[in-house]
């Protein structure tokens, strides 16, 4: 059996080589190719490692590489076409794999479609449902209410859980947790930092003395990030022994901070899954705020509140992202009571995705199309 397989990012790139990895274990002749990263090429000499060039992040980002996009996408075509195998996979990478999955659908009417991570088109743009569920022959969800939204427009719909609760539960510490250690997680694009990070700094300046006890702890995705975030630190006038800048994983510091700040995006799922309480912060440009006001269909930003459709977690948005709603936050999630709470809330939330084995469940979605 020939699989193509399609991702177009880092965390792309993990989750398909798990699934391929999988799908190998239950039927070993199925031979790959495709677009992937290291990972998925490791897996597979005939998936190409594109990672770097695919993560292309905004709309201007992505129309300044149209060109380039499109002609990756008429090659994968042609291809596929050539192929015509049996099963083409797409992992997440909305934007790129729509467009594909269409072309294929129409040339290759034998070939089987999956894609595992649904978009997140529920939250902006329902009406693209119908259109995918016209092109695929099955989606694969991460979150439990996708799977009904899916299902009502005709599309083989299955709930495998989320790949994070693999992730984190298998690695995460239980017993390193630091009573007055605040996380504080601005984000991993420079863009985010300059937006969150100064907001943290004054944060940091007015606890200073209101509790000394405390200790501040951020991270960042690189050395190059950490030296700009230091000296963003100098520059406000925070001096670098009341807050540690490190660069690499912050899963460490998930596990040992008692209370966190914590911007909008997967790293809000993580810190449930680390049972770290926190709020929720983001700010962006104005118009892009009021234009997502206007296209958003959701209560909540936050996944954690959404799963469970209740404020979990405070929403720090916009104007609303300030100084003084920060400090408030924090000294309630340092309180007893309304710790156990938010811990009660997070666990309520997160139990909602599963209990791990995603790939694999995946994997077995897949073959079923052949059974």
């Amino acid at each position: 059996m020939k699989f193509f397989v399609i991702a177009g990012e880092k965390s792309g790139d993990k989750q398909g080589a798990l699934v391929m990895q999988e799908l190998l274990k239950r039927c070993p002749d199925i031979e790959f190719e495709g677009l992937g990263g290291e990972q998925m090429h490791a897996v597979a000499a005939d998936v190409e490692d594109w990672a770097e060039q695919a993560a292309v992040i905004g709309v201007v980002e992505v129309l300044k590489h149209a060109r380039f996009f499109m002609r990756r996408l008429k090659e994968m075509t042609q291809r596929i076409v050539e192929a015509q195998p049996e099963c083409l996979i797409l992992i997440d990478y909305p934007g790129f794999n729509q467009r594909l999955a269409e072309r294929v659908h129409k040339l290759c009417p034998k070939t089987k479609i999956a894609w595992f991570i649904a978009p997140m088109v529920w939250a902006w743009h329902k009406g693209r449902i119908p259109k995918l569920a016209r092109v695929l022959d099955l989606m694969m969800c991460t979150f439990p209410f996708e799977k009904p939204l899916f299902e009502q427009a005709g599309l083989r719909t299955e709930f495998v859980g989320h790949p994070l609760v693999d992730d984190i539960l298998q690695n995460r510490r239980t017993d390193v947790r630091e009573k007055g250690l605040i996380g504080l997680f601005p984000g991993s694009r420079m863009r985010e930092i300059e937006r969150h990070f100064p907001v943290f700094l004054n944060v940091v300046k007015e606890l200073k003395t209101k509790h000394p006890e405390w200790r501040f702890e951020t991270s960042a995705s690189s050395e190059k990030l950490a030296a700009i975030m230091r000296r963003m630190a100098q520059k406000a006038g925070v001096p670098a022994e009341l807050i540690n800048i490190c660069p690499g994983s912050y899963h460490d510091l998930m596990d040992r901070a008692e209370a966190a700040l914590v911007t909008s995006g997967t790293a809000t799922l993580e810190a449930a899954l680390h049972e770290l309480p926190f709020a929720l912060v983001y700010k962006v440009a104005w118009g892009t705020y009021l234009l997502g006001r206007l296209l958003l269909t959701i209560k909540y930003i936050g996944m954690v509140n959404i799963l469970v459709d209740k404020p979990v977690t405070r929403e720090l948005i916009q104007g609303d992202f300030n100084v003084q709603n920060c400090i408030e936050e924090l000294e309630k999630l340092t309180s007893p009571d309304t710790r156990a709470q938010a811990l009660a809330g997070m666990k309520e939330s997160m139990d909602t995705l599963g209990h791990g084995g995603a790939a694999g469940k995946a994997a077995q979605a897949v073959l079923s199309l052949f059974a």
